[in-house]
């Protein structure tokens, strides 16, 4: 439900419960639910949750078996010493989900950092090139890089409104830090200062390569190995049969660059690091060239 219904029937049921009952959110800001728990008089128990996967098509018709299998699903820590708390960490495994725990306001730095600001930013780069002289539309210039930056630019306000109205503060806080980091940006390339902006591109090529698929330390990691595989029909079948046969299951496949008529590079990923081990002997034993 959207964040405002949520909180309405979130303060209805919570002094309703018992001390054996769970109260659970899976809104994507955190931070305000946890405010209005401790105004509350409740026995029962609140963990908010945020699963950080979803799909563009809602209802029960549109349901899905494995929406979590794989996905982060973020479990806030504030009230983790409950005796029910493993209880519902057990309830959300066997979604397939990976968990990870976070503070209730941390939670809601981090994704003004990199989802709130992002989403406003791709919206404004989109309105910025929305332009036209001598009737050249800016827009049908743009290329994949373009497209790749701004494709969250899509998403429907009526999903945001809530969003930004309840993590306000924080987007606001990193609006006004990026700000800053734009500013000193104007600043380098008035100055033709090539040697910090190099920096600034290093830094963010590093960082960038260093982001893990799984945030080590909060969720279960995964293990993976890069495969090149030649654009021919079958390969990913021959690699999928070579596991399958020593018994290795796959937790998920990641296509990362593809070229037509040449090949592209593949990451597969493993529940551990003796079956990644194990794989990519195995892959490299069929034939197959290993990233």
């Amino acid at each position: 439900m959207p964040i405002e219904s949520s909180l309405e029937i979130f303060k209805t049921i919570s002094p309703q419960l018992n001390e054996n009952q769970i109260i659970s959110d899976l809104c994507s800001v955190k931070g305000i639910f946890i405010d209005v728990w401790k105004t509350l008089s409740s026995k029962g128990t609140y963990i908010g949750a945020h699963p950080m996967t979803g799909k563009e098509k809602s209802g029960y018709e549109n349901s899905d078996a494995l929406l979590f299998e794989n996905s982060v699903f973020i479990v806030c820590t504030e009230n983790g010493k409950s005796k029910l708390f493993d209880e519902y960490i057990n309830l959300v495994k066997t979604s397939g989900a990976r968990i990870s725990l976070l503070d209730p306001h941390l939670h809601d730095k981090i994704t003004s950092r990199v989802s709130h600001l992002p989403q406003l930013l791709s919206v404004l780069l989109v309105n910025h090139s929305a332009q036209k002289v001598d009737e050249n539309s800016f827009l049908d210039y743009a290329a994949g890089g373009f497209r790749d930056m701004t494709r969250i630019a899509s998403s429907d306000f009526a999903i945001w409104e809530s969003i930004i109205k309840y993590n306000k503060s924080e987007i606001l806080d990193s609006i006004e830090k990026f700000e800053k980091q734009l500013s000193s940006l104007k600043d380098i390339i008035k100055k033709d200062d090539y040697s910090d902006l190099n920096k600034l591109f290093d830094d963010a090529r590093q960082l960038r390569n260093e982001i893990p698929i799984n945030t080590k330390g909060f969720i279960d990691p995964l293990f993976d190995i890069t495969i090149f595989v030649k654009d021919q029909p079958g390969m990913i079948s021959k690699i999928s049969t070579i596991l399958f046969e020593h018994n290795i299951n796959i937790k998920d496949i990641e296509l990362l660059k593809i070229r037509e008529g040449t090949g592209g590079n593949f990451k597969f990923y493993f529940d551990s690091e003796s079956d990644a081990v194990k794989a990519k002997l195995l892959i490299v034993n069929a034939g197959f060239n290993i990233q």
